[in-house]
């Protein structure tokens, strides 16, 4: 399915959602952010049969932040970050309330609001040719789309500002060591391992699965009790699931699950 510089497909349980805009390198414009929204809007409507969301970019980039292209031929200036709030953001919290997993697959750059795009997933996969870089200093903004709430929770206080004051790129292989994703393979099979491991999760407990996304998004505000006092809501819903009867059948008769989602 083609949406504006985005695509969707369906393989079984997973989507395949692209940004595709590829002569800048998968920017974000707004009519990339109406893309996003629309075909988010698809996988809402799929919400039954979408069990993990894979996004990734088309061509050689992941994502290279936003689309300043046109900006100084502009007749009426428009203020930056005006488009934070009705773009980028409602995209944001889409996927971070996503119902099921979500793999970000970063197959080349990703940078300055792209950045933040890829450390959405709950399992970040990156090509060993690719890399990271809070692109913002560059030309004299501060960072945005959340990146500040995210980086200092993934690799602490000085790594996120060490990144942000000095622009420098983060290769895939440093963003491993540092623990900011998940892992790295070789170019040409980033695809296929993130297709591998979206289908497994695509065949798990969805419910539960989508309930281990939002303990994990809530635990940096949580206090200990406000987690516990969480967890035991989130384990009651897990527990009055159809899966959960089947794990525990499934464990008692020594077999592989049959998980449905439900």
């Amino acid at each position: 399915m083609q949406f504006k510089h985005v695509t969707l497909d369906f393989d079984g349980s997973v989507a395949i959602l692209r940004l595709d805009h590829q002569e800048v390198m998968n920017a974000v414009s707004v009519d990339m952010l109406g893309g996003l929204a629309e075909a988010l809007d698809t996988i809402e409507e799929k919400k039954d049969e979408v069990r993990c969301v894979v996004l990734t970019g088309a061509g050689r980039a992941f994502c290279t932040g936003a689309n300043l292209q046109g900006r100084n031929n502009q007749s009426k200036k428009t203020k930056a970050g005006l488009t934070l709030e009705t773009g980028f953001h409602p995209f944001l919290r889409r996927i971070r309330n996503l119902h099921c997993p979500i793999i970000t697959a970063v197959n080349g750059p990703a940078a300055g609001a792209g950045m933040s795009f890829a450390l959405l997933g709950d399992m970040i996969l990156c090509a060993r040719s690719s890399y990271f870089l809070q692109a913002f200093r560059r030309i004299g903004l501060v960072p945005d789309c959340g990146s500040t709430w995210l980086l200092p929770r993934l690799v602490g206080r000085a790594r996120s500002i060490e990144l942000s004051l000095m622009g420098e790129r983060l290769p895939a292989e440093k963003a491993l060591e540092w623990g900011l994703v998940n892992r790295v393979y070789d170019d040409g099979v980033l695809m296929e391992e993130a297709m591998k491991l979206a289908r497994d999760l695509a065949g798990g407990p969805t419910v539960a699965l989508s309930l281990i996304r939002k303990l994990y998004w809530d635990s940096p505000e949580n206090s200990f009790e406000d987690q516990l006092n969480l967890e035991f809501q989130c384990q009651l819903r897990a527990g009055d699931t159809q899966d959960f009867r089947e794990g525990v059948g499934a464990f008692l008769e020594k077999r592989p699950a049959q998980f449905k989602g439900k």
